[in-house]
């Protein structure tokens, strides 16, 4: 289990891979989604970057043409930027077409994309699949402009290519699988983007460092929707056969929250852990249905398709004010929640790993006193220890499971097993 010193290292690792990460600016497809998928590759022996022609039939839907982006602004009467791409890269309608013409502010306002509500703000606008143009800027820059011409310049192109996805497979004793699954997919932002392949790129490096693992890991880092398409595509029959659990991570970095939202079916195990992880670290945590999805959550468990994909967030999509403007940056994100994301991911996979069927191995209640397993004097916190290890034990007929008994008496998954350890050591538990 990780320590104190162990949380705020990791928090401190994670962050500095997101102020590594924040300038790239990503799409669905091109070379910014590459870079941050060769700059997780560096960390990670192993992961492997795959690449979809455009053009190539995924379900119901086509691998689009590839979008590279080289150079935006829009040019006041004056000559100078009013608006640059290279001030912030979501000043760009993701997916904008060439273009390099002179307009009058009447007809170029059609083409602006800004927020009244949040003045300061500038939002976070795609057109993945109509051809179009655009810039967003906050509403106070849009409010400064006067009537006269500007030169709109977008120095982009549109052609056939490929879409990237990244896989790291690590194999266990056993051939089934846990699935994870982030995104890599959107440009300068920290809750939504970054933290999610981040913090999934920890919880990697996590598992690598342990001795054995019980099960196979399969973590991909894909564009968000036509990404988790394509992979679905390529891989169902073989997920379907394997696949007993996985999480979706997404919005995992900030300070606000922890939330959930469940898999299509709502019961699988990896629902139950991660409520169970939840009530233990943040009993506040919320909790929402499946009819307010909006990530790959939606794929992975769509009809046909069931697999046990349950979404480990912070604060969720869509939940919080700065959510896809720019306002969702560096500031919004941190060392404590992004280690707190990878923390209560990381307690998740450890019961997935730990969960075992413990049976006592005496008849009757146990004599702990004499395997030195009862206080005998009475200190603070003794008396709801016991308590908590004779209420295991109780349930201890090799029926339930670890985690059964942990839901039943309400006790954090990890407090129990450390109970196991100890009367599996002085061989009155059997474990399996």
């Amino acid at each position: 289990m990780l320590s104190g010193a162990d949380i705020d290292a990791l928090g401190q690792k994670i962050y500095k891979w997101c102020q590594d990460l924040f300038p790239i600016c990503r799409s669905i497809t091109g070379p910014g989604t590459r870079q941050t998928l060769t700059y997780l590759q560096d960390l990670l022996l192993g992961l492997t970057i795959h690449a979809v022609p455009s053009g190539t039939q995924v379900f119901d839907w086509t691998v689009p043409d590839e979008w590279q982006i080289k150079d935006a602004y829009i040019l006041g009467p004056d000559g100078q930027k009013v608006v640059d791409f290279k001030d912030n890269n979501l000043h760009i309608v993701g997916y904008s077409i060439p273009t390099n013409e002179t307009l009058t502010l009447e007809q170029l306002q059609p083409h602006l994309y800004s927020l009244p509500e949040q003045p300061d703000a500038i939002p976070y606008v795609t057109s993945y699949y109509s051809k179009r143009w655009g810039f967003c800027l906050a509403q106070e820059q849009r409010d400064a402009l006067t009537p006269s011409e500007y030169q709109v310049v977008i120095d982009s192109e549109i052609k056939p290519g490929v879409l990237n996805y990244a896989e790291l497979i690590l194999p266990g004793k056993s051939e089934q699988e846990v699935f994870i699954s982030t995104y890599v997919c959107h440009p300068s932002m920290g809750n939504n983007e970054l933290s999610g392949p981040t913090v999934t790129a920890a919880v990697c490096q996590w598992l690598m460092q342990q001795k054995s693992l019980k099960y196979t890991y399969r973590i991909v880092f894909i564009p968000e929707t036509i990404g988790s398409i394509t992979y679905l595509s390529q891989h169902l029959a073989h997920l379907q056969q394997h696949v007993f659990a996985g999480f979706n991570l997404t919005c995992i970095g900030d300070d606000n929250a922890y939330s959930y939202l469940p898999s299509r079916a709502g019961d699988t195990l990896s629902d139950r852990i991660v409520k169970h992880v939840m009530h233990h670290i943040a009993p506040d945590y919320k909790q929402y249905t499946w009819l307010q999805r909006g990530s790959d959550e939606r794929q992975y468990c769509a009809p046909g398709v069931d697999l046990p994909i349950a979404t480990i967030m912070r604060s969720k999509y869509g939940a919080y004010p700065q959510y896809h403007t720019s306002l969702d940056n560096l500031d919004f994100i941190s060392p404590q929640g992004l280690a707190g994301g990878a923390d209560a991911v990381i307690k998740s996979l450890q019961i997935l790993e730990l969960n075992g069927t413990p049976k006592m191995l005496v008849l009757g209640e146990p004599q702990l006193g004499k395997r030195g397993l009862y206080p005998n004097m009475s200190v603070k916190g003794s008396a709801a220890t016991v308590r908590n290890m004779m209420n295991m034990i109780s349930y201890c007929d090799g029926k339930l499971s670890l985690l059964d008994i942990a839901e039943i008496i309400n006790v954090p998954f990890a407090e129990l097993y450390g109970y196991v350890e100890k009367l599996k050591a002085v061989d009155l538990l059997s474990y399996e």
